[in-house]
């Protein structure tokens, strides 16, 4: 099927679930990309300066000029929305830059969660269904899930954040994992010496300031690791209870049975009612459960989900999406519950 032909049948599915077009601004003020995800990012994007000194960049990313521009608006009401058009990111890796097309649909100001979770992926088994393609798989997760588990075991406050936060960043997070197991970049040298370093601090002006922190700053976050320390003796048992809820892979239906006999057996007061997870069925294709699922973007809060398609003998994805409640917030802006899904029109690329 060509790119042209597959885009078209894409928009029509979509719009016929009532959908409507919107036009979403080219450039958008670079701190919003920062604030969301860092100065890490910046150099990935093509930026400028306007003649009143504002930063501004080409947007890298089409969800987040839509919720900009919804936030703007000063929409109250709930929407349902659609639009196409091209993301732009620098790479180093191939070219110098990165044309991204994109279709997404989203629903904002949504009031009925559950319901607006099922609406989003129906369309996208309906565009899946008018794809074409003969071979698909519907993969469903919910981070909130993993939240509720990190929340529950026996690992110190700093580092719960630190996973929760690193989540979508794999490398880093197993790299985080590891350390909680082993402990092994705790030096007892070092340790003796930040324990002398901290007697003295603490005779010290405590509004002194050092590398760009107060004394009691830094007095605050040792006495943190002093009061809720890494435990040696749970920290592998937290690791691999970590690392096997994570493979956790089932039919959908069977979800909450097998995720609750997991919880139970690890001892974990948490419990995964059948409502927790849209009602999908289908008879064409694989719909499953993965815990692992979804962790490619940051910025999910609760449900996650993906359509994989088969293409030359290779699953390939095809769309993807989920619910972003706390986007608007990390952007600066006021709370604003969204869920939405984006095409990957670069499939054939």
């Amino acid at each position: 099927m060509k790119s042209k032909k597959l885009s078209e049948k894409i928009l029509r599915s979509i719009k016929s679930r009532g959908f409507n077009n919107i036009t979403l601004d080219p450039v958008i003020e670079t701190k919003y990309i920062l604030q969301r995800s860092g100065e890490n990012l910046k150099k990935f994007l093509f930026s400028f300066y306007d003649l009143n000194g504002k930063e501004l960049c080409l947007r890298p990313d089409l969800t987040i000029s839509s919720v900009i521009r919804f936030i703007q608006n000063k929409k109250d009401n709930r929407e349902k929305v659609y639009y196409s058009g091209e993301a732009f990111r620098k790479t180093y890796q191939k070219k110098d830059s990165i044309i991204k097309n994109q279709i997404g649909y989203e629903i904002l100001g949504s009031k009925n969660k559950q319901k607006d979770d099922k609406e989003i992926i129906d369309t996208a088994v309906k565009i899946l269904k008018n794809s074409n393609f003969k071979k698909g798989a519907l993969k469903i997760g919910n981070i909130e899930l993993f939240n509720l588990l990190i929340e529950k075991l026996d690992i110190p406050r700093r580092w719960k954040n630190r996973l929760k936060k690193y989540y979508w960043n794999k490398n880093y997070f197993n790299e985080l994992l590891k350390r909680l197991e082993t402990n092994s970049d705790i030096d007892p040298i070092f340790v003796a010496t930040d324990k002398s370093i901290y007697q003295k601090m603490k005779k010290e002006d405590k509004n002194k300031i050092i590398a760009g922190r107060t004394y009691k700053e830094i007095l605050d976050r040792f006495n943190m690791k002093i009061k809720d320390p890494r435990k040696t003796s749970t920290g592998k048992k937290n690791t691999n209870i970590i690392k096997r809820f994570l493979k956790i892979k089932c039919p959908l239906e069977k979800a909450p049975k097998i995720l609750n006999s997991f919880f139970k057996e690890n001892g974990i007061n948490i419990v995964v009612g059948k409502g927790f997870f849209p009602l999908i069925k289908n008879k064409n294709f694989k719909v499953e459960f993965s815990a692992y699922n979804g962790r490619e973007v940051e910025f999910y809060s609760s449900m996650i989900f993906s359509v994989e398609v088969k293409i030359k003998s290779k699953f390939k994805n095809f769309i993807s999406g989920g619910r972003y409640d706390h986007l608007t917030a990390n952007l600066g802006f006021r709370k604003v519950s969204a869920v939405g899904a984006a095409v990957n029109m670069n499939l054939y690329d």
